[in-house]
């Protein structure tokens, strides 16, 4: 079972129903979701970047209130960033990040292979990880860095 079928099973379990449809700005919007219904893209190619999106919307329904649409407002902006970062902590994690470093991944594109996201979608959770935590982040026995690049060391 492949990430995107994990991601519609937990839905399912929360009575969240998904429909794959043609969105009216599918190069701007990816999904949406409203009132226990996500639609996606219809047009995504890719089952991973379908399950970045899924995740991104499922991180809506456990994290936004109301609609946030409007970007221009603050309030709605946080709301965004929260689901990110939910969408980020499901499919990536800095557990992830140490993982792929244990596998030998050696750039984001290796990395974001081994964990089952895009590229695109592993830079912004690095950059997302790096607002919320800085330069590094200690865990557990290692150290992850997010400047100049994302890097892991082991501590001895």
């Amino acid at each position: 079972m492949n990430k995107f079928e994990k991601l519609q099973n937990e839905a399912a379990s929360e009575n969240i129903y998904i429909e794959e449809n043609y969105l009216f700005d599918s190069s701007r919007i990816k999904g949406l979701y409203c009132d226990n219904a996500i639609a996606i893209c219809k047009d995504i190619p890719t089952f991973t970047e379908k399950s970045c999106v899924l995740a991104e919307e499922l991180g809506h329904y456990h994290t936004s209130v109301g609609d946030i649409l409007d970007m221009s407002d603050s309030n709605s902006r946080k709301q965004e960033r929260q689901a990110r970062l939910w969408a980020y902590n499901k499919l990536i994690g800095l557990q992830g990040l140490i993982k792929a470093h244990k596998h030998g991944c050696q750039s984001t594109y290796e990395a974001a292979e081994h964990l089952d996201v895009t590229e695109e979608f592993l830079c912004e959770a690095i950059k997302c990880y790096k607002e919320k935590y800085g330069v590094y982040v200690i865990l557990d026995n290692y150290i992850i860095y997010f400047e100049p690049s994302i890097g892991v060391l082991e501590m001895i």
